[in-house]
């Protein structure tokens, strides 16, 4: 196999690893919470977190508009209740902290509230009834693919902020957050809806009890904000679903207050390129930090330091989960488990704009003649040597270059091996 024919198989393989997200982090009233990673099922006594369970949803995927009316529109692929619940009060804001999100996914972020009456394990998803509490759509449509609500998470270091309404009655609901990707939605069937639920507990002495809708009746395939063209310049776009609820806040709310307005973008990008440097490892797997405030005592991650001079820190709560960090950096890392059928890559999914990338000679891989074994967590060392004088920089320099959205604007993830094949 070729140097640029195994480049293309370590990229599509990191791409159908990484090339969507979870929400991964919650804060609510400055209190972190985890929240719920597919990978935790692999786990001996998977942790109990205020995020819903989708265990299904291994590859990080979406659901399709010919899906609307199945009941994996809620909260995902076959979700179900977390076993725990975030704590806010009425007027406060919860923080959705992704663990990634492709920049070339751009559309609509919506948040929506559903009371909950009993227990957690009992709801029933296709009878919540949701009332719309916040929405961001396009923002500048001057120059396609044009700006939108997705591309403020991503500055603001994948993070999406929604104010809880002051008006709302105390109690249980559910929250449920979701971005709608257009990339693909100028062709029928082709928008890509990626909702994530959130158990709440809202505090406080509001009275509203606003009616709502089943999510399964939010949105019709051929949708004005569904089915649209984002590669032609846009002057206006029809956000999809119900209107706002009355007393909500209008507009985007995708910047917490520690990091100001979302339309700052000399303190988004300060944020976004502070958090590159704060990153999580399985092995040789390396992930970003969902958010680089997240406190380094939490038992959710194995925090690396970073510059307090470029990030601004907040002293959040951390809240006790019943996992290790050994066992959460797993599921940060990789959404795919380690079976004797797939060996962990050891070059796929470190970050390509490191400039302390090992060399093939200096990798932390055994030699041929290790004592390690079979048993070893990164499989077995690779029968071929790098050609002379390549090093892992290389490699991975090969793999930023193949994957750069300058050519696979608008493809999604799972095509990339036909756009790679034509540069071999």
């Amino acid at each position: 196999m070729s140097i640029m024919q195994t480049t293309a198989l370590l990229a599509s393989l990191a791409a159908s690893i990484s090339a969507h997200g979870f929400v991964q982090g919650i804060v609510a009233d400055g209190t972190y919470y985890e929240g719920y990673n597919p990978s935790f099922q692999y786990q001996s006594t998977p942790p109990t977190v205020a995020g819903w369970s989708d265990p299904e949803n291994l590859s990080n995927g979406y659901i399709a508009p010919s899906a609307f009316a199945d009941p994996d529109i809620v909260c995902h692929l076959s979700a179900t209740p977390g076993g725990t619940s975030a704590k806010v009060a009425a007027g406060g804001t919860v923080e959705l902290q992704w663990n990634t999100w492709p920049e070339s996914h751009h559309g609509p972020v919506l948040d929506y509230l559903a009371p909950v009456s009993g227990e957690w394990a009992d709801i029933d998803k296709s009878t919540l009834e949701f009332f719309k509490i916040s929405e961001g759509g396009l923002i500048d449509g001057s120059s396609a693919p044009g700006k939108w609500a997705s591309d403020d998470l991503i500055a603001n270091n994948n993070t999406w902020a929604v104010t809880i309404p002051t008006g709302i009655a105390p109690g249980n609901y559910v929250l449920r957050h979701e971005i709608i990707a257009l990339h693909s939605a100028g062709q029928a069937d082709g928008a890509q809806n990626y909702p994530q639920c959130v158990n709440l507990e809202i505090t406080g002495t509001g009275t509203d009890s606003p009616s709502g809708a089943v999510a399964t009746s939010f949105y019709k395939e051929d949708d004005p904000g569904i089915l649209i063209n984002i590669y032609t310049a846009l002057d206006s776009y029809t956000i999809p679903g119900p209107a706002l609820y009355s007393g909500a806040a209008s507009g985007s709310e995708s910047a917490p207050a520690k990091t100001g307005s979302a339309t700052s973008a000399v303190a988004a990008s300060t944020t976004a390129a502070a958090s590159a440097s704060a990153t999580a490892s399985y092995g040789s797997l390396t992930a970003p930090y969902a958010n680089n405030s997240a406190p380094a005592t939490t038992a959710s991650f194995a925090a690396s330091t970073t510059s307090a001079a470029a990030v601004e820190t907040t002293p959040y709560t951390t809240v006790d989960q019943t996992t290790t960090a050994v066992e959460t950096a797993s599921a940060t890392a990789s959404s795919v488990p380690t079976s004797a059928a797939y060996s962990e890559p050891t070059a796929s999914v470190a970050p390509a704009a490191s400039s302390e990338a090992p060399s093939a000679t200096s990798s932390a891989a055994p030699s041929p003649s290790s004592s390690a074994g079979d048993d070893a967590p990164w499989g077995e060392h690779p029968s071929k040597d790098l050609p002379e004088g390549y090093t892992l920089k290389d490699l991975l320099q090969w793999v930023a270059y193949l994957t750069k959205p300058s050519w696979n604007e608008g493809v999604h993830a799972r095509d990339f091996k036909r756009f790679a094949a034509k540069m071999l």
